[in-house]
């Protein structure tokens, strides 16, 4: 599978692009780092600078067409910077329409909200997220992880990095079934 990971310049909690994506390739697929600007992303680890990784194509420039799933890692700032970007949240968007899943961590969810693909979903995040989820149209649960299958393309949730380990495991397990 090709898998979209979807980042800001700036902001993503960077175990929760590596972990994942670290996940995908060994289990064969192929990871993209897809950002809305060229060059390389600035990961964190919570509010302070880690390392930073090169861009593989751009919003705008890319499309979801051109991918089998998509990956949206959290960071407060990162998913704040994409859902103010019309062509990340337009990307976004179009996992769903084309029934692709999409698998999102921690405060990740707030470009889904601003997507407007959690109505009638349920979901999970990091905990203050969840009025937002809410008056999005979505139930909010707190669990490890949420695979909902309501809707076009199945959507897998996490809370928290200490979730990792179980995001990981059931979006590779969604992922798998998608494509078999």
């Amino acid at each position: 599978m090709r898998i979209a990971f979807l980042t800001a310049p700036e902001g993503v909690e960077q175990v929760e692009l590596t972990d994942p994506w670290q996940a995908a390739e060994d289990a064969g697929h192929q990871p993209v780092l897809v950002s809305t600007k060229p060059g390389e992303i600035q990961a964190f680890h919570h509010l302070d600078k880690a390392d930073t990784f090169p861009v593989d194509e751009v919003v705008g420039e890319t499309s979801a067409d051109s991918f089998d799933a998509l990956v949206l890692p959290g960071g407060v700032a990162n998913p704040d910077f994409l859902r103010m970007d019309e062509k990340a949240v337009a990307f976004v968007r179009d996992f769903f329409t084309r029934g692709r899943p999409v698998a999102a961590i921690c405060h990740a969810p707030w470009t889904l909200v601003e997507a407007d693909v959690v109505r009638g979903r349920e979901l999970t995040s990091w905990p203050s997220l969840r009025t937002d989820i809410r008056n999005a149209g979505g139930t909010w649960v707190d669990e490890r992880v949420v695979v909902c299958e309501r809707g076009s393309g199945t959507l897998v949730t996490s809370r928290k990095p200490d979730d990792l380990k179980a995001f990981c495991e059931a979006f590779l397990d969604v992922f798998a079934k998608e494509t078999a």
